[in-house]
């Protein structure tokens, strides 16, 4: 048994109060249960209970065993000096405080009805993927709408974070706004290249030279180490030298990736690292206040037209320097625009208004999520085959959230959908 049982059972009262009392046979009354705490300290606080007639207010603590409080050592910490109820699921030691009082003990192994644990057991144990698989068909709709409102909040407040996080680090919104861009252009694969890429080349030197194709290419894929091979290609040639020329003129040298950190294996040729890169270059070449165009814009339809572009000539037919393909090589396609919008555009516009204090771009970023088409992956795929709803970007970014926050862990009693099964009984 994990903590998050007893945790449960106390949060929501699901245990028999008839004639309770502590292992020491003190009658209990629970007017409060307290709040619960997600933070470092006891689990509830503002707790009010009545104890062998006394008023109590202050802490309580919830563990397995009794002896998780010496194994955690609560008895050397004075923020548990004000704990005035342990409450556990198996009583097997008495526990006292730093000042060596004794901590009345409440045990619930026996309060509790069979089939109300037997649900927690199913849910937490099992094996399957998703664990309430077999049974969310059940589950109220509202209930798993709730669900998806917290995940999607948790999602977009943990991204905005990182970009936060950057600000906080002396980054302009500019240089925030490329270094996201610029791993989002990566996709999954090559995410981490593409951040090292942004990292190793100035945002101000692609600023300065946006106007030239040519240059901002060379400046790319330059630094992305693609320009050491000895090719006899023209366009190759070219590159290289103008890359030579301006990472002299700059202290480039030194700060180019290895070719071999980017990826390629089991990849169409529409999604080599060299098609993104020649893409990142057209969309540099169009703009040249990135942030302002996300911060700004809130029509989804100006986003996806912006985000359309399509990489220069040379790339329509070769998906690396030298290799010709005959078939045209397509440009950004759509998914991948919705992507880029979901991963970039939505945590800037949110993280911009957590530091502005401007609600409207938070709106705004939620109402991209709801009017963008939902994400297709094997974690949607997943839901899909459960009948889960899956109506728009918001639905499926929130339960990407719920699957990898929740599901994988077998977090099923933090999770609304979890609770509502167990509590069923």
């Amino acid at each position: 048994m994990k903590e998050d049982f007893p945790v449960f059972l106390w949060k929501y009262q699901y245990f028999s109060k008839n004639q309770l009392t502590t292992t020491h046979h003190e009658q209990v009354n629970i007017f409060n249960p307290g709040i619960q705490n997600h933070d470092a300290g006891p689990d509830f606080s503002q707790a009010k209970i009545k104890i062998d007639g006394i008023n109590w207010f202050g802490h309580v603590e919830v563990h397995v065993k009794s002896s998780h409080w010496k194994q955690h050592k609560h008895q050397t910490d004075p923020a548990y000096n004000r704990v005035i109820l342990h409450v556990v699921w198996e009583d097997d030691m008495a526990v006292y405080r730093n000042d060596g009082s004794l901590i009345p003990t409440l045990e619930l192994k026996n309060r509790v009805d069979f089939d109300l644990y037997r649900k927690y057991k199913y849910l937490t144990q099992n094996l399957e993927t998703i664990p309430c698989n077999h049974v969310i068909g059940k589950v109220d709709a509202i209930i798993i709408c709730s669900m998806l409102d917290k995940t999607v909040i948790g999602r977009l407040e943990r991204k905005a974070g990182d970009i936060i996080r950057l600000i906080d680090n002396k980054l302009t919104w500019q240089e925030a706004t490329y270094r996201l861009l610029a791993q989002n252009f990566g996709f999954k694969t090559n995410k981490e290249a593409f951040l090292r890429l942004s990292e190793n080349l100035p945002l101000k030197l692609l600023l300065k030279h946006r106007n030239n194709i040519f240059q901002v290419e060379a400046l790319l894929f330059g630094v992305a180490g693609f320009l050491n091979d000895p090719l006899k290609d023209e366009y190759f040639r070219r590159l290289k030298n103008e890359y030579q020329f301006l990472a002299h003129k700059y202290y480039l040298k030194g700060k180019e990736l290895n070719k071999v950190e980017w990826k390629f294996l089991r990849m169409r040729p529409g999604n080599f690292p060299t098609i993104r890169i020649a893409q990142f270059a057209q969309f540099f070449h169009r703009n040249k206040n990135l942030f302002a165009v996300f911060k700004e814009v809130n029509s989804c339809q100006f986003l996806i037209d912006n985000l359309s572009v399509s990489q220069s000539a040379y790339w329509h037919n070769h998906y690396s320097f030298g290799k010709f393909c005959r078939s045209s090589i397509p440009g950004l396609g759509k998914e991948s625009i919705y992507n880029i919008i979901i991963n970039t555009v939505v945590p800037l516009k949110v993280a911009y208004g957590r530091i502005k204090e401007d609600r409207s771009q938070i709106d705004h970023a939620v109402r991209l999520l709801e009017k963008l088409p939902p994400e297709t992956n094997k974690v949607t795929k997943l839901w899909k085959n459960l009948d889960v709803k899956i109506e728009s970007a918001f639905d499926s970014q929130g339960l990407i959230e719920l699957f990898d926050n929740f599901c994988l862990g077998n977090k099923c009693l933090n999770c609304n959908i979890g609770i509502s099964i167990v509590k069923t009984t």
